[in-house]
């Protein structure tokens, strides 16, 4: 018997009558998770545009529709920002320096540099620090990995927030259209994000062509209507000096703090360059920022800043009432495009993060279906995405605007900058070997900024800044909850063991009858006798001529080489030890593993295999350990966690499953 640990260091199981009953089901060849594309390391000429190109669909899509409501949400009523040019001037300021000290510097130019193995985001920094031995001690190690956790727990607010915002930011352009169409802002929104998940199982893959098109076509328009309105008062380009921002601190010092809750509005997926950077690397994330993200971000800023100033009246939605009534309608189809875009790339990242969580051990099973045959990226996990779309929905309905939405959006995204910095200064220390002076400077510069920025949208909880920190309080607590079980199962695992020797000794003795084939003990520790083992000899009394312990191991790193997939131990009696290593980017296969196993002399057949698993019954009883309120969340998790069979694609035909009770 084992216990239902994540995919790392787990199994469990269908029920094989259920799945006898399919003929097709009984025949099926279960086929192997696509390969995940690597990112190349130095791309030159046209195949570095075409990444850069593609990124533009998948990295850029939340910071890029940032215009649509950041400008706009700082001069709204509950900031009292008048919009005078001393004021103008101050915002514009604060908004070039934050894209450029945050985005440009900092993670274009710093934290690209920390990948594992290629891939980035808080989860890949927090599998480099699991990997690593510190010198700061064990408490150090373990902030720092509830840190990681509570970053990752963030980005769940923001997936729930940011479609929200998005959309209704493109659809608030019907009111400028005409006055009367103010209503069919939230239904219309509604629609849009209920359709955008509700195909979430078809996948990218036939349509994510077009995201580069659709955000090249969003940049090209914002920078031409930007530009539109720079020309109205070209003097605007004068809030490029930062004595502006530090102005409009001195002379207003509450108001200016309270304003960069909206601020930081613009910067807002600043995550995404280094969460994607797997799928295109560091090079063609930086050229598209460079060569084009940037550039029109900065021009089309600089347009709503002077359009406010030519009229002050403008603030109420500087952006679309910089398009020409001509272009409006057409304008309002591209915001729109690019704001399913920005939402479907936040949606894929919960689904990646998920994913992480569950082959790093702090997540239990969960469904993984791949949309695409070619890429490993391109995954669907339904109980995420029914999630999503309930918070996103309810969002909509009880904010619906782009004013009550601001004032929820702003603290995960800040509370995740802060945290990303301290991993990111860990991983320099031990990696790159930044001396103590180099760490303190990066921090004394970064984390002044960004815990500034987390201050000020923690203003915003009474008024809905409650919402991502409830969230991510709650995706924490079951994280660690899960993390936590699992260790204390584990530890009931062990002092219920047997050593193996003495196991495979006891063989040479005893009278069990060997029965023709081969089985496979699934099971989560990679030491002793399984507890499912025992459990079967016992209530059977026979065993298999060949037996196969089987322990899927997960490393901190995003994939482990094919040559490395496979550790084999062969015992006397027909007994072998096998371990299957991944990576936290990859999904395990049991009947791949069955495959390689051939390769290594241990031969087996499809038709002649049984896979023995087990499912445990928990019930707790005391507060040792954990306490008790937290060990019946960790059962109940336990048992809505995906079968074992179905996760590790186990032909269902050919499993037996035994159950027992564990009180702890």
């Amino acid at each position: 018997m084992n216990h239902p640990n994540a995919p790392a260091e787990n199994s469990g199981g269908d029920n094989p009558l259920a799945a006898a009953l399919t003929t097709a089901a009984m025949t099926a060849e279960v086929p192997a998770a696509p390969l995940r594309p690597h990112a190349e390391a130095d791309p030159h000429g046209k195949r570095l545009a075409l990444l850069a190109f593609t990124a533009l669909g998948v990295v850029y899509g939340d910071i890029g529709t940032s215009p649509l409501y950041a400008v706009q949400d700082a001069f709204k009523p509950v900031y009292g920002l008048a919009a005078d040019p001393g004021r103008v001037y101050g915002l514009l300021s604060l908004i070039v320096w934050s894209l450029v000290l945050i985005v440009s510097v900092k993670y274009v130019g710093f934290i690209l540099r920390a990948d594992n193995k290629g891939e980035g985001g808080v989860y890949a920094l927090l599998a480099l620090i699991l990997r690593s031995e510190r010198k700061s001690g064990r408490g150090g190690r373990t902030a720092l990995i509830m840190l990681g956790l509570f970053g990752g727990a963030f980005l769940y607010g923001d997936g729930i927030i940011t479609p929200a915002i998005s959309v209704v930011g493109a659809m608030e352009g019907l009111k400028v259209l005409n006055p009367a169409f103010e209503h069919l802002v939230v239904p219309v929104t509604f629609v849009i994000i209920a359709t955008l998940f509700y195909f979430q199982y078809h996948g990218t893959a036939r349509i994510g062509g077009l995201f580069g098109w659709i955000m090249l076509a969003w940049f090209s328009s914002i920078a031409v209507l930007g530009i539109r309105g720079i020309l109205m008062h070209p003097e605007i380009f004068a809030a490029i000096n930062p004595l502006y921002a530090v102005q409009f601190f001195t002379n207003d010092p509450v108001k200016s703090f309270v304003v960069l809750g909206a601020v930081v509005l613009v910067v807002t997926g600043g995550e995404a360059l280094y969460a994607d950077m797997g799928h295109f690397g560091r090079k063609p994330i930086r050229l598209a920022w460079i060569a084009l993200v940037l550039p029109a971000l900065l021009l089309n800023y600089f347009g709503q800043g002077a359009l406010i100033l030519a009229n002050p009246a403008a603030a109420e939605n500087p952006f679309y009432l910089l398009v020409p009534s001509w272009w409006l309608v057409p304008q309002i189809v591209i915001a729109t495009l690019a704001a399913i875009v920005a939402s479907q790339a936040l949606i894929s990242g919960a689904f990646s993060l998920t994913q992480q969580a569950v082959q790093l051990g702090y997540s239990p099973r969960v469904t993984i279906v791949h949309t695409s045959k070619e890429e490993a990226g391109q995954i669907y996990i339904p109980e995420i995405n029914i999630a999503l779309a309930i918070g996103t929905l309810a969002l909509v309905v009880m904010a619906g605007s782009v004013e009550e939405l601001g004032q929820m959006y702003g603290v995960a995204v800040t509370g995740t900058m802060v945290i990303t910095n301290l991993l990111f200064v860990s991983v320099a220390r031990e990696r790159f070997g930044w001396s103590r002076g180099k760490c303190l400077a990066f921090l004394s510069g970064f984390m002044i900024l960004d815990v500034t920025f987390f201050a000020a949208n923690l203003l915003k909880v009474p008024t809905g800044g409650w919402v991502p920190l409830a969230i991510a309080t709650a995706v924490f607590a079951l994280m660690t909850t899960w993390k936590r079980g699992r260790e204390l199962l584990r530890q009931f695992m062990t002092r219920n063991s047997l050593p193996i020797e003495d196991f495979v000794q006891s063989l040479k003795t005893s009278k069990v009858v060997r029965v023709p084939g081969t089985a496979i003990f699934m099971t989560s520790e990679s030491e002793g006798t399984p507890v499912v083992l025992l459990h079967h000899l016992k209530h059977n009394k026979v065993l298999h001529q060949q037996v196969i312990l089987l322990s899927i191991v997960s490393r901190e790193v995003p994939e482990v080489p094919s040559t490395d997939r496979i550790r084999l131990e062969s015992l006397s009696e027909g007994v072998h030890r096998v371990r299957a290593l991944y990576g936290f980017m990859e999904q395990p296969n049991v009947e791949d593993i069955r495959a390689r196993l051939s390769e290594a002399g241990i031969r087996t057949k499809k038709m002649d295999t049984t896979y023995y698993l087990g499912r445990e019954q928990l019930i707790a009883t005391s507060n040792e350990g954990m306490v008790k309120w937290r060990k019946r969340l960790f059962a109940i998790m336990s048992r809505n966690a995906r079968s074992a069979t179905q996760y590790f694609s186990i032909p269902p035909n050919r499993v037996v499953e035994l159950g027992a009770q564990i009180e702890f």
